[in-house]
């Protein structure tokens, strides 16, 4: 082969290469591009689904006192309701409160940081007896905010209610408290 020869069959295979070295690279390219929105799209479906999805009311308990007095405990089961439990309402209906069901029994600690209205609080173990109580805790609108608590044992549950309601109820340490989920 001459020299005109080799030197045209070396630039043929130099072309291909670089040819072949650029479909490469297209193929990649194309492959991440498609990577790409495919994960993009797959966000956009996820936060639309948020968007789309019903919320869940509230769950309800109902708290019957020895007294006989029902108290609709709105559940702390969310981590805003954790966070911030009854802070920014206004007021709570009739015969409304909420409650904290903590994972472990503990020496639970409560704040009224935020809240606009005064509240009582009781303090309850795992077997449902009222451990501890606070009447009239005043709402809190700047820090520092006082923490009401520790009870003097351990509890698992916290009820917040409007400002009177223990007297309304009539409710007194050892008090055995009944839960019925509301339906």
């Amino acid at each position: 082969m001459g020299h005109w020869a080799q030197r045209r069959k070396k630039r043929s295979t130099h072309i291909t290469m670089v040819s072949n070295n650029q479909a490469q690279t297209s193929n990649r390219e194309q492959r991440k591009k498609r990577i790409i929105m495919m994960t993009l799209l797959a966000l956009l479906l996820m936060s639309a689904s948020v968007f789309l999805v019903e919320r869940k009311e509230s769950s309800i308990i109902v708290v019957t006192f020895p007294s006989g007095v029902e108290l609709e405990a709105e559940v702390a089961d969310t981590p805003e309701k954790l966070l911030f439990g009854l802070a920014f309402r206004d007021a709570l209906p009739p015969n409304g409160g909420m409650l904290y069901i903590f994972e472990q029994n503990g020496m639970h600690r409560v704040t009224t940081k935020g809240y606009r209205f005064p509240i009582d609080i009781l303090w309850v173990d795992e077997s449902h007896h009222v451990v501890h109580m606070l009447e009239h805790a005043e709402p809190c609108a700047q820090d520092p905010c006082p923490l009401f608590g520790p009870p003097p044992e351990d509890v698992r549950y916290v009820i917040q209610a409007e400002s009177g309601f223990i007297k309304k109820a009539g409710v007194a340490k050892s008090d055995e408290l009944k839960y019925a989920l509301r339906m």
